[in-house]
């Protein structure tokens, strides 16, 4: 039997719990202060920049082994006896849980996992995805690799979602494009090391094992870069929970709570900058999953030279996007930057699709404009989303992107089975009219209604949001006085 407790007991638990509060405190002052001052307290520049360190590498091993078969694109239609149609299906499978639990995966972050349990959670599932993929080619069974990748789709995207609100939680109106720059940076390093190693690992597997027990080997060796992101989340998650605790960043939005409707609210301008993302990006993936066989034919060489020009896309980006992300963080005019990244890949994809310029030249172009535009449109979503929305705000973008590809990637694959690649080409150049005419309608909306926002100067959209912060501040304590006076 429970009995109530005295004034004196309570006035005891609260003195322990203040006890503990004052402990817990003195305990941060000096774990901060053990470790070079500032350089370990969450709030320093250093700190934040050696965190960001794991957030970047948090999605090397995902971008690493989603390309594998587009590096392994020969390997994989001659050992495993299929067509380009069906072997386009490993990247659909990838897309297709995406359409959807993405949209939760973002859901789950802002409101049943946290971040950190959540990044966890979903790059132990990117793991084991891979494992099954490879564990398909060593068994010869390709529906068990499209299970696999099936799986790794779960976890792929919503990871991206983690890794996405991590850098806006930790570098919010700090640095955020050029962080944006640097995430791409690295996780697309991954996809480089893979278009360029993976051919050689397959290669060195070969001299022990063939056809399909080679592939499903050389896979298993390169699932352990997704072991390395899974330790990453780990070390991520030690750190934010530090940082939570030493900042009492749990006290910061108690009282606000997202609920899964409130993509019904979301402005027409996410809905928009959705739809770039997907009408842009549907022209990049599918191009370098079946880039390969593009380049041997076209261009008649080998392999290895095939995936080096087809990695160029994701090298230019490992370089150029942390100094893009600065460059659109000290000019703003994001939208002026997406516009201008989609006409140089519309040029990009001219010159592959109609002359035989050497592709060298082509893809240093399509690498610098898919730079550009990564650095530039995703902070956008935090101008026009509430900070604790963001989760499921890039879920859903994550979702409508990998609608697109897998609709897209399949296509591709039947164009050119049946009508070759300059078919393809045309198909991809019309995506990004689409995109550019897309584009122009976000242009007119965000200036119809904030007078161009999305488009202002770095120090004119400082100003706009210090106005709208006072602005709200206004209203609410005025809203305040009428509920007291009531």
């Amino acid at each position: 039997m429970n009995f109530p407790r005295s004034e004196t007991e309570e006035n005891l638990v609260q003195y322990d719990l203040e006890q503990e509060q004052e402990q817990g405190q003195q305990n941060d002052v000096e774990e901060a202060s053990s470790c070079f001052g500032n350089i370990c307290h969450p709030s320093s520049r250093t700190h934040r920049y050696f965190v960001l360190i794991f957030m970047c590498f948090l999605g090397f091993g995902s971008y690493y082994c989603y390309d594998n078969p587009g590096a392994l694109q020969q390997q994989i239609i001659t050992d495993m006896k299929i067509d380009v149609s069906s072997f386009s299906q490993l990247y659909s499978w990838y897309s297709w849980p995406q359409t959807i639990l993405c949209f939760f995966g973002g859901f789950l972050i802002d409101r049943v996992f946290g971040i950190r349990f959540g990044a966890i959670i979903f790059a132990t599932i990117i793991f084991i995805g891979q494992l099954v993929f490879a564990t398909g080619a060593l068994l010869d069974h390709f529906w068990l690799m499209n299970f696999g990748r099936f799986i790794f789709g779960i976890g792929g995207e919503s990871l991206a979602v983690a890794q996405n609100t991590y850098a806006v939680s930790w570098f919010k109106d700090k640095e955020l494009n050029m962080v944006f720059g640097l995430q791409l940076s690295i996780a697309r390093a991954g996809s480089s090391a893979n278009f360029v190693s993976m051919v050689s690992i397959y290669e060195f597997v070969n001299k022990h094992f063939h056809g399909y027990k080679c592939l499903g080997i050389a896979l298993l060796i390169a699932s352990i870069t997704c072991l390395f992101s899974l330790i990453c989340a780990l070390v991520l998650a030690y750190f934010d929970k530090r940082a939570t605790r030493m900042l009492k960043k749990d006290t910061i939005m108690v009282d606000e709570k997202v609920n899964i409707t409130d993509a019904k609210t979301f402005p027409l301008s996410f809905w928009l900058i959705a739809f770039i993302c997907v009408s842009y990006y549907v022209t990049i993936f599918p191009f370098t999953a079946l880039g390969s066989l593009f380049f041997q034919r076209k261009y008649e060489i080998g392999q290895k030279e095939a995936n080096f020009y087809d990695s160029i896309i994701y090298l230019i980006s490992t370089f150029a996007s942390p100094v893009l992300g600065i460059m659109v963080d000290m000019t703003g005019r994001n939208l002026f930057w997406v516009l201008s990244a989609t006409l140089i890949t519309l040029i990009a994809h001219g010159m592959l699709a109609f002359t035989f310029i050497h592709p060298l030249m082509a893809m240093i172009i399509m690498g610098i404009g898919y730079s550009v535009l990564a650095c530039a449109l995703w902070p956008m979503v935090a101008l026009v989303i509430q900070q604790h929305q963001l989760g499921t705000a890039y879920g859903i973008m994550q979702s409508v992107q990998n609608l697109g590809l897998g609709c897209v990637v399949l296509a591709a694959g039947y164009i050119v089975d049946s009508r070759g690649y300059i078919s393809l080409e045309l198909f991809f150049l019309s995506w990004l009219c689409l995109c550019f005419f897309i584009i122009i309608i976000l242009y007119m909306d965000d200036k119809r209604k904030t007078g161009g926002m999305l488009n202002m100067s770095a120090k004119q959209r400082k100003t706009y949001q210090e106005q709208n912060r006072i602005a709200n501040t206004i209203e609410s304590e005025s809203s305040n006085q009428d509920k007291k006076d009531d």
